[in-house]
């Protein structure tokens, strides 16, 4: 008689730990989806007291930023629920982040301290998607 339970057993599934390198991931994207939402916040007061030149443009970018916000609020809910679909919803909001990073270094949009702010929590949320212990949860 064999006692061992493998991992994909439903018994299983509600003792499966969080690693701390995915509690550290959905850290980060809790971070971004909070700027994010601040950003929103920003955007839309804006676009209501300065009046914008191009009003539709400006309320444009104000539901893309909200439609990310919310996708980015999504997507931290999922990395803490483990949810193997957030691993790419991860990777793409980081490849963003870097192309942002890259433009604000250059002058394009912002200044490269901006850039900097940008940059560093990216790298380091596609280091921890791709740790060990990260791979080894998203298996399960």
């Amino acid at each position: 008689m064999n006692d061992q339970r493998n991992p994909g057993d439903e018994a299983d599934a509600g003792t499966l730990r969080r690693p701390a390198s995915v509690t550290a991931l959905g850290i980060i994207v809790s971070v971004e989806a909070l700027v994010m939402v601040g950003l929103v916040v920003w955007l839309g007061i804006e676009t209501a007291v300065a009046q914008p030149e191009y009003l539709v443009t400006a309320v444009a970018i104000l539901v893309l930023a909200a439609i990310a916000a919310l996708f980015l609020v999504f997507v931290a809910i999922g990395t803490f629920r483990m949810q193997v679909w957030t691993r790419s919803a991860t990777l793409v909001w980081q490849i963003f982040q870097v192309v942002a990073a890259i433009a604000a270094f250059q002058g394009i949009i912002g200044s490269p301290s901006i850039g900097w702010f940008l940059l560093v929590p990216a790298v380091l949320a596609v280091i921890l998607l791709f740790t060990r212990a990260s791979l080894a949860a998203a298996r399960r």
